[in-house]
């Protein structure tokens, strides 16, 4: 039985799993978006709420925390500038996951994790047309 084991195991060694969901965690923040199988989204959701919660924090112990997870200095230094502003009156709830369906390949249920507040990008013939008005 696993009582009071929390996290999901994923089919993979404990090295693997870490390793993917720092990967993960990295390209969420880096890009704001990806699609990924819906365990695998929940278990990043929770590893980026507490990374976006330190970034909120600001200090030099919570940016070397955070660079214990996010594996690039990059990233780390959007996410104490850029993510802090945007998400600094949020007290929580900063990703959403949404469905999309199952994968053709295998049969896994694919999701999409996102940040909140992200700016949509248009594309190129909505631009022309918002600059043109």
């Amino acid at each position: 039985m696993r009582h009071l084991k929390a996290g999901r195991r994923l089919s993979r060694t404990t090295e693997h799993r870490l390793a993917m969901l720092r990967n993960l965690v990295t390209s969420l923040l880096e890009h704001e978006r990806v699609e990924t199988t819906r365990a695998k989204a929940k278990e990043v959701r929770q590893w980026a709420e507490k990374i976006i919660t330190l970034a909120k924090r600001g200090d030099l112990h919570a940016r070397r925390q955070s660079l214990s997870v996010v594996r690039s200095k990059k990233v780390v230094a959007k996410l104490f500038g850029e993510l802090r502003e945007r998400f600094l009156e949020r007290p929580g709830g900063f990703t959403r996951i949404i469905p999309l369906g199952i994968r053709l390949g295998d049969g896994a249920p694919l999701s999409i994790i996102e940040l909140l507040g992200r700016p949509e990008k248009l594309p190129k013939s909505q631009k022309k047309k918002a600059a043109s008005s």
